[in-house]
């Protein structure tokens, strides 16, 4: 499977999967384990964790055991979003270090700019006392690449405008119909990655009978269509199963949805 196979390059120059296996929901133990060992047997080499899901020690221990070297998979976790503080920022990155059991992770991510339970609360300052902490962990190697999640243009430009390395990449909900244009185009005009969580909609578009049709033309599923957007819009997406079908179903991504039907994807569910 090429896609598989095909990376990003970001900003530094560190080559990252253009398909990631994304782990949210995913509880810790077996049911990690074994999604993130299958995925990484169907050929994935690009795993997405965080703090907060809890599973970061199960999906690290499956890359451990997959046989793989550990230069051949790209790990990314994530700093809790409730952590705006510069040296407990040092202190979580340190916990995921010491569950993952691994000496390095290959993107570290600032997980929300704002507690989850204070959505939209104004957190410029904490967020820059974190990015001065991710610069850090950056600057001594145990991060190759730092970037940040959820956030929105105002998050990026207060923050950029006070600290020194651009974030490398911005995890945002994108998907057909929700694609952030105002966000995407930003980031892609600094050189900042797009990577896509929740492509799927988390699993809302399944049965969308639009997208459907345009599958039909591929003789392909609509979950692999909606993958396939994001790539051809270069967006990385993250899909996330735990059974093992829809695992090698969702990295089954080598073919072109043509210039027509991208048009017609693009138009649907702007309202």
């Amino acid at each position: 499977m090429s896609t598989l196979t095909e990376t990003f390059t970001l900003s530094n120059g560190v080559e990252i999967p253009k398909v990631g296996f994304g782990t949210w929901q995913i509880p810790d133990g077996d049911a990690a384990y074994d999604a993130t060992t299958t995925a990484l047997t169907t050929g994935y080499r690009h795993v997405d964790s965080a703090r907060a899901y809890g599973n970061e020690a199960s999906v690290a221990r499956a890359v451990r055991d997959s046989g793989l070297a550990r230069d051949d998979v790209f790990v990314t976790t994530k700093l809790p979003a409730e952590i705006k503080d510069h040296d407990e920022a040092l202190a979580s990155f340190e916990a995921s270090l010491a569950d993952l059991q691994l000496d390095h992770v290959d993107l570290y991510l600032v997980h929300a700019p704002w507690p989850w339970s204070e959505m939209g609360k104004d957190c410029r300052e904490g967020n820059i006392a974190v990015w001065t902490a991710l610069e850090e962990i950056h600057a001594s190697g145990r991060a190759r690449s730092i970037g940040v999640s959820n956030f929105s243009v105002a998050d990026l430009e207060s923050l950029t405008a006070a600290t020194t390395v651009l974030p490398h990449v911005n995890q945002i909900r994108w998907f057909i119909g929700n694609t952030q244009d105002e966000t995407t185009a930003w980031c892609k005009e600094r050189g900042i990655l797009v990577e896509g969580y929740s492509p799927l909609a988390t699993g809302g578009l399944v049965d969308d009978e639009a997208i459907a049709a345009v599958a039909a033309n591929y003789g392909r599923t609509v979950a692999q269509v909606c993958l396939k957007y994001l790539l051809q819009k270069d967006v990385l997406p993250l899909p996330k199963s735990t059974t093992p079908s829809r695992i090698a179903e969702n990295a089954d991504l080598d073919f072109e949805i043509s210039a027509a039907d991208l048009t017609v994807l693009d138009a649907l569910h702007r309202d």
